[in-house]
């Protein structure tokens, strides 16, 4: 039988990975997806292994909507699936069209996808979960030093991969970061917060969640980042160089911020975490979304171990469409410890586990 899938957004990264993932269950489950990928960009659309291509509005665009909602009349789409957040938000806010259609989707609730993250601040803090001091920016810098100390890490309180992101010293640096933003219309000046500075590891926790319950979870941290010599912040989004790690902390901290995020969870959450100098995990980030290396570590370690199972977004879907989890997975702890994922681009991908190297791509 023949599942008809929609994936917004296929042609970025994550998008990419996900349908991936999607057609190696195809070979190995004996299954037949056709899959219509969409995407804003004219030749990021191309990449993707799907049977139909369309460029589609972007997200904030008032026919992105009606774009989508004919696809999935024209093509009988079953599930349909955006992949990033911004989509995501959009077409969680129109649920009510899609049901009206009777295609399925396993999204969180829209004020779950892409917070502000001060509000996500404000939410962790009042529900004891962990989280670094922060402020929002005013033109009393010297006061955010005096309350935060020195150095602090400034962020843009919308958008990934650690948008208008620096680490600054002292309130004459972070005001010259503020003023060149906003002066060459990358911002405005309420769009900034201030943060205390975490030195420790670098870590990110996945997690998918069914009406509440935990399916089933992991833990990495990032170990290199794409061109980091040439980025200010040295942090350019998706790792280059990441390793599962089995830390307890961890894992209590990522599921609490879930929890305190949302009240019955519902679809794919990644959470973003900092250790501070005394190795203490502290939440910087929790959204309703993918990370974009979320869908290439099931694709990655279910292709390694010809197990699939371990292919996370095929998991996500099946649950999806049919409401029930049909695979004998841990809640916590998918993939074993110190399993490396090595990946660059125009290099392909490794996963590398303990002395053993295998190329996925």
């Amino acid at each position: 039988m023949e599942i008809r899938i929609l994936v917004t957004g296929s042609g970025g990264i994550g998008g990419v990975n996900f349908v991936r993932a999607l057609r190696l269950a195809e070979r190995m489950g004996k299954l037949k997806y056709f899959i219509v990928g969409t995407d804003y960009n004219q030749y990021h659309i191309l990449f993707p292994d799907v049977n139909l291509r369309m460029r589609s509005p972007r997200h904030d665009d008032v026919e992105f909507i009606p774009f989508l909602l004919d696809i999935v009349r024209r093509y009988d789409i079953q599930f349909l699936h955006p992949h990033p957040s911004s989509e995501a938000k959009v077409v969680s806010q129109n649920k009510d069209k899609l049901d009206e259609l009777r295609v399925k989707h396993y999204l969180p609730r829209p004020e779950e996808i892409a917070p502000d993250k001060y509000t996500i601040y404000e939410k962790l803090r009042e529900r004891n979960v962990p989280v670094p001091q922060t402020l929002l920016i005013s033109s009393d810098l010297e006061g955010a030093f005096e309350r935060l100390g020195s150095p602090l890490w400034i962020r843009a309180r919308a958008g990934a991969g650690g948008r208008l992101s620096l680490k600054v010293n002292n309130p004459r640096e972070a005001r010259a970061w503020i003023e060149l933003n906003v002066m060459q219309g990358r911002a405005k000046p309420g769009d900034f917060i201030a943060q205390e500075y975490l030195p420790g590891r670098d870590l990110a926790f996945d997690s998918l969640w069914y009406n509440g319950k935990l399916v089933t979870s992991f833990a990495r941290e990032r170990l290199e980042y794409p061109f980091a010599h040439i980025s200010l912040s040295g942090v350019t989004g998706t790792p280059t160089v990441a390793r599962i790690v089995h830390d307890d902390e961890v894992t209590k901290v990522g599921i609490s911020a879930v929890k305190a995020l949302s009240s019955k969870p519902h679809g794919f959450y990644s959470v973003d975490i900092k250790e501070d100098a005394d190795g203490k995990p502290r939440v910087t980030e929790v959204d309703g979304k993918w990370h974009t290396t979320a869908p290439l570590w099931g694709y990655a370690f279910s292709k390694f171990k010809n197990d699939i199972k371990y292919n996370i977004a095929y998991i996500y879907v099946e649950i999806g469409l049919n409401g029930e989890v049909k695979q004998d997975i841990p809640e916590i702890n998918l993939f074993p410890e110190e399993l490396y994922l090595i990946r660059h681009i125009d290099c392909g991908v490794l996963l590398k586990h303990k002395e053993e190297v295998f190329r996925v791509l």
